[in-house]
């Protein structure tokens, strides 16, 4: 009964994106793709695509890059030596805002075929002007089969998948720990499911805001 109500409600707003005045109030978010001459805007995403993405049960949704940075400069680390993963990264827009910072590599999943390859073009074309880290890649995989990189990570995640997938992700990043101790912090964008982080004791919530939530990993 949870699924089928997940994936009616899915389907209602599924349905109200597709009205004229939903899809214009989108193109608020195209002011970046501007600056930097890429397509990372959510009212470029053909109906295909919104169809597949209300089928896999996520949604693409571009960061806004004001609460991006300001996301980022919360973290109590100096990214340097860091590896900043998105996962359900979409268009790519978080990868190319997150080489602004110093991070040793940065690195996207998305689980559509077509997504990935808009973000590969983006990653292609992109120089922003404070772009301090040149090392990024974009990848088509199910983020419940990532493997996790043994080394000091920032992952990020809007929101991009429902609850079931959430957890496992979680429960793989437990075990990539147990198997490898480094820094890991997660950020957790759009406090949807956060419940699900409270599963986990090894999570310790370091900052809380009504928009975004940042974890330490202690093992």
């Amino acid at each position: 009964m949870g699924a089928l109500a997940y994936y009616f409600g899915r389907t209602i707003e599924f349905l109200r994106d597709l009205t004229p005045q939903r899809r214009r109030s989108r193109y608020g978010d195209i002011d970046f793709d501007f600056d930097h001459g890429v397509d990372t805007t959510w009212a470029t995403v053909s109906l295909r695509t919104r169809f597949r993405e209300l089928l896999a049960g996520g949604q693409y949704q571009a960061s806004e890059p004001e609460l991006f940075h300001q996301i980022l400069r919360a973290l109590p680390i100096d990214p340097a030596g860091f590896t900043f993963i998105d996962l359900g990264s979409g268009k790519g827009r978080s990868l190319l805002m997150a080489a602004d910072y110093p991070f040793c590599r940065i690195v996207g999943v998305e689980l559509l075929d077509e997504l990935n390859a808009i973000a590969l073009r983006n990653i292609h074309q992109y120089h922003g002007e404070q772009q301090k880290c040149f090392k990024l890649e974009s990848q088509t995989g199910d983020a419940r089969d990532f493997a996790f990189l043994a080394e000091p990570t920032v992952l990020y995640l809007f929101n991009p998948f429902p609850e079931h997938v959430l957890r496992t992700v979680l429960s793989n990043l437990g075990d990539s720990l147990r198997t490898s101790q480094r820094e890991v912090f997660v950020i957790y964008h759009n406090l949807i499911h956060e419940r699900v982080f409270r599963e986990f004791a090894w999570l310790r919530p370091i900052l809380r805001t009504t928009q975004y939530a940042i974890y330490r990993c202690i093992r």
